[in-house]
């Protein structure tokens, strides 16, 4: 089938207007919810005697994962109170290139410059996806200080690396345009958004349990093998104690099938690992991704931990999966300071 060629110069006409986004096509991290003391500055009153309350540390730090649909909600826009009919074309253009892209090997918003897609489609991804983000934390600021006068926050980037299947860990005080190679990575900073990509690894976001400090990991079987996670906390300023983790979506225990020698790499760091394993007849064994960095995260001293428990390989019109298409797109994982 001859390929499509999709410009999306014609869609300027969204660089001046805000994107209008759907919620149902990403995922907002859904941390666990735990009990910690307050910054005195922050309690009043009526609750200094309190010991302790709940912390919601969504009002700190924004993440986020995505699919491989499009988050943009096309709709007319409005000129003196009639639809520009130069806009209506345009938006149905762009709804006729998004189901087409959805259908294809990637989808409507692959977000890898790597996978042989098309690097201007990947690049208006990536505008779309840091738009999303702009939007998100501007809300949140202005819903704490409702006022016209109210000035938006910085111009939010967006660290992207060259993952490699190793435990390479970065640490980021500013976004690097150049290429860094590493499978995690770890900020302090404000408005510097961390991503990780993934099509059936695993997604691992920590954060400081005040938002102090976030950090992003690729978890796939390789560099869990090689202890990223611990490689990632020993270079944080954090306690393990400190911290929560969120799991994300990646191949799931039905599907991921792996050889013994991969079973014995995990064995040999404990016994426990034995129960993320199954052996099948044909004498390999079923691996849980989540129930090892679980295992891993939890030895090291993180109990707070929450998950999002699907499955890439099984949940294909949701999301992309390596293992089953071999030529396809590129998930991401977000994480940023507010």
């Amino acid at each position: 089938m001859p390929k499509k060629n999709t410009s999306y110069r014609n869609q300027a006409l969204f660089e001046n207007e805000p994107f209008q986004f759907t919620n149902s096509a990403f995922e907002l991290v859904n941390w666990p919810s735990f009990f910690s003391p307050k910054p005195t500055s922050q309690l009043t009153a009526k609750n200094k005697s309190s010991s302790a309350t709940l912390y919601p540390i969504s009002d700190n730090v924004l993440a986020l994962q995505t699919t491989r649909l499009s988050p943009l909600q096309i709709s007319p826009i409005k000129i003196n109170d009639q639809d520009s009919t130069a806009t209506s074309i345009n938006n149905q253009q762009f709804k006729n290139d998004k189901l087409i892209s959805k259908s294809s090997s990637f989808g409507a918003f692959n977000l890898g410059l790597h996978v042989g897609d098309s690097a201007e489609k990947v690049n208006h991804n990536r505008n779309v996806l840091k738009q999303l983000l702009q939007q998100k934390l501007s809300k949140q600021q202005l819903t704490q200080k409702p006022s016209p006068h109210c000035k938006l926050i910085e111009d939010v980037q967006i660290q992207w690396l060259k993952q490699v299947h190793g435990n390479e860990v970065v640490e980021v005080m500013a976004v690097n345009e150049q290429v860094i190679t590493a499978d995690a990575s770890i900020t302090r900073q404000k408005n510097i958004a961390l991503a990780i990509m993934t099509a059936d690894c695993l997604p691992i976001l920590l954060s400081h349990k005040d938002g102090s400090e976030v950090a992003a990991i690729h978890g796939g079987w390789r560099s869990l093998a090689t202890n990223i996670i611990e490689k990632t906390l020993s270079k944080m300023h954090s306690k393990p104690a400190e911290l929560v983790a969120w799991l994300g979506p990646c191949i799931g225990k039905d599907a991921f099938e792996v050889g013994s020698e991969v079973k014995e790499v995990f064995t040999q760091q404990g016994m426990a690992f034995n129960n993320a394993f199954i052996k099948q007849e044909n004498g390999k064994y079923l691996a849980d991704l989540q129930q090892i960095a679980q295992l891993q995260l939890q030895a090291l001293g993180v109990s707070d931990i929450s998950g999002l428990a699907e499955c890439t390989y099984q949940e294909k019109n949701k999301y992309y999966s390596y293992r089953k298409d071999q030529v396809t797109g590129r998930m991401a994982s977000i994480i940023c300071r507010r």
